[in-house]
């Protein structure tokens, strides 16, 4: 697991006012709480937060956190952002504790489908159920996204939760809820099947319709 380091210095002024004056000088109001320690109010270079939110690390890691000199291990659980300006409001992150599992979304990423069977055979189409999926795991084990090889997948395959490779130490809570919750996380399957399928709810309404008008003469 890389580490990320993000700079910060504790603020003693908080409320909205406070915060926008903070936005007006690039700075960016966060808090960070959970563990043992009280919630702190900091804030953060904008910019070095706008970089960092372009990199799926920023979302999935622990990363370290310097509030002046000090550092935490944390993990960002919200990011609000302006409706239409590059800017983002506020961070929530949250102190991790490295003898606790903990529980947080990581991405999956898809290797090798151009060239599965699936990927070679004209009018198939590859569809990624999830992109994301929650894992258990303690902090030294995160990984920074889960990868998925569709090196082999065939025609008319599905990809389940529990056909995942996982790294050592990293479950699926969903998977200890029950077989219905093993969802399917890719699907490989010729477009006429999903023309088929979409058309269904169509196609049975076409009966009713016909037997009403029968009804009327």
């Amino acid at each position: 697991m890389s580490e990320h380091t993000i700079k910060a210095t504790s603020r003693n002024v908080e409320g909205k006012g406070a915060s926008r004056r903070l936005r007006r000088a690039a700075q960016l109001p966060a808090i960070v709480y959970g563990g043992k320690s009280a919630p702190q109010a900091i804030q953060i270079e904008h910019e070095q937060i706008w970089l960092a939110s372009h990199h799926e690390w920023f979302y999935s890691s622990i990363l370290n956190l310097d509030i002046d000199g000090k550092v935490e291990q944390v993990l960002l659980r919200d990011m609000q952002r302006h409706p239409y300006k590059q800017l983002i409001l506020h961070l929530d992150f949250q102190r991790v504790d490295a003898s606790q599992a903990l529980r947080t979304k990581v991405q999956l990423h898809f290797l090798n489908q151009e060239t599965s069977p699936a990927g070679k055979t004209s009018g198939v189409v590859i569809t990624h159920e999830l992109t994301e999926v929650e894992v258990s795991c303690l902090p030294k084990d995160l990984p920074e996204a889960i990868e998925v090889d569709l090196g082999e997948l065939a025609v008319g395959a599905v990809v389940h939760l529990s056909d995942l490779k996982l790294p050592a130490g990293v479950e699926l809570p969903a998977l200890k809820l029950g077989k219905e919750h093993d969802v399917a996380v890719v699907i490989a399957k010729h477009a006429k099947e999903e023309e088929v399928d979409a058309a269904a709810p169509a196609a049975a309404d076409v009966p009713a319709t016909k037997a009403a008008k029968k009804d009327d003469k």
